[in-house]
This record gives C-alpha cells, structure tokens and sequence, in this order.
C-alpha cells in the first residue's frame, strides 16, 4: 500500500516538517524455521514486513494488515517482541522527514489461510519464505537489528521472562 492517506492529508499541511509516526514490524516465521522477507522497491534491501500504524488500528491488526497486503500471507501474531522509538531521523527522496515508534511482533503463517507468498502490492520486487543461515542479501539494517531482538527475546523467553524489550530511563529492560 503506498503512503496511507492520513499522512499525505498531514503532509499538505505540515510539509517536510518531522512527522512523528507508529511503525509495526512482523518477524514472521513458518514451522520450518523460515522466515518471511520482501525485496523493497525503494532500496533494493531485503527487508522484513514492515509499515505504519493506521488511526485508531490497533498494531497487532497493523501487522497481520501489512503481511496479507505486502506478501499475500495470512497471518497471526503470537508474540509483541519489543517496543522501540528510534533516534535516528529518516529523510525520503522527496524530502519528507519523519522518526518512528516500532512494535515488532512475532508471528506466524495462519495454516487456515495461505501461506505460499507473492508480491502483493508495489512496494515489494519479491518476497519469499528464507531459512536463517541463507538470508538474501543485502539485508536491510533495521531487518538485521530487529532480528537480533528477536534472538535476545527468545533467550530471555527461555530463561521464564517473557516481557518485551523496550527502554525505561536510557535502561534496556
């Protein structure tokens, strides 16, 4: 889906001015371990699932919304991973700045729906199911520092914390 209409509406009004927006990520995982990635039209990176909270929707419906879109699969979300606002300032081509607030969920394929991924929209050049130790390069950044999140939740998770990562007074937590 191209640029949701809420923020081409703030965009007329505010310009290039920084926006600050709501972000979902989806680490989406199948039985096999492997995890779903799209080619972005935008950099050519590999990239997990990733877009912008709509008004009043809720980030888990965000997330499952983005994968069907983006990839064709359906999905569900099992887990909230971390909770993250960046600090880095990203600048588009046309010049709109904007800064993030991230949720990254972990999911999972919805056997009852399809799993078999397509490109579902213009903003993806391929997507597709890819095992741990053979990632498509080149990977995006944030894809490769979300990844590590989810790695640092699953250990967490199994050492009987299941808290998601976020940060509480420039603490990890």
């Amino acid at each position: 889906m191209p640029t949701p209409q809420f923020v081409l509406d703030l965009r007329k009004k505010i310009g290039h001015q920084l926006l600050w927006m709501i972000g979902v990520t989806a680490y989406v995982e199948d039985a096999d371990g492997r995890v779903l990635l799209g080619r972005r039209a935008d950099t050519g990176e590999w990239a997990l699932v990733y877009g912008i909270n709509e008004p009043g929707e809720e980030p888990a419906d965000t997330v499952v919304r983005e994968i069907k879109e983006e990839t064709g699969v359906d999905a569900i979300v099992t887990d909230l991973v971390s909770v993250k606002s960046s600090t880095q300032v990203v600048t588009y081509a046309n010049g709109d700045r904007t800064m993030y607030m991230d949720h990254l969920f972990l999911c999972k394929p919805n056997l009852q729906g399809n799993t078999d991924p397509f490109v579902g929209d213009e903003e993806s050049l391929q997507v597709g199911w890819f095992a741990p130790g053979e990632l498509p390069q080149p990977l995006a950044a944030s894809t490769v520092e979300r990844m590590a999140y989810v790695e640092e939740y699953r250990r967490r998770l199994a050492q009987g914390n299941p808290r998601a990562l976020f940060t509480f007074n420039g603490q990890a937590v």
